[in-house]
């Protein structure tokens, strides 16, 4: 299964439809490390995206209570909180949108594979068993907007760096 991972949406649109386009072609799940920002980033990210999606709060998601709202609206959406732990395809995933938290998790032995958000940074780390990722931002500010692309297969990870608006 391919899983798409994307974070720090800073409700930036037209690099969002962008990350939309490359994922719906070659992902069969999303996942959200946060920072969507204002409830109808997510309704976009919803409409945009018709395989399951799962989402964790980052620290600018300010109205949780009506991005919650908007999940519900939509069957294949799970807002999980601040912490997502899911199984798919065989492998065990957590998701978490700081990185010294996630990096913990990864630390922890008890996943296959954790991704993270909030520095806005393109990385991919292994340690001992676990994949680490951040797919980098969709947000654009700090460099060229990113996603990533998960193999539950191989257990392997790439960056796809997008055309900023």
């Amino acid at each position: 299964m391919t899983v798409g991972v994307c974070s720090d949406i800073h409700d930036n649109l037209d690099n969002l439809a962008l990350a939309l386009a490359h994922l719906r072609k070659r992902a069969e799940v999303l996942l959200c490390a946060g920072d969507l920002c204002a409830p109808f980033s997510l309704a976009a990210l919803a409409e945009g995206f018709t395989g399951p999606i799962h989402v964790v709060f980052g620290n600018n998601d300010g109205d949780q209570y009506l991005i919650t709202r908007v999940a519900a609206d939509h069957d294949h959406v799970t807002v999980h909180g601040h912490l997502a732990q899911i199984e798919l395809a065989g492998r065990k995933i957590a998701i978490h949108h700081y990185p010294d938290v996630a990096e913990r998790l990864a630390q922890s032995g008890q996943y296959d594979a954790v991704f993270s958000g909030h520095d806005h940074l393109k990385y991919q780390r292994q340690l001992g068993s676990c994949l680490w990722a951040n797919p980098g931002e969709i947000m654009g500010r700090y460099g060229e907007p990113s996603v990533g692309l998960y193999d539950t297969e191989t257990g392997s990870f790439e960056h796809i760096d997008l055309e900023a608006r």
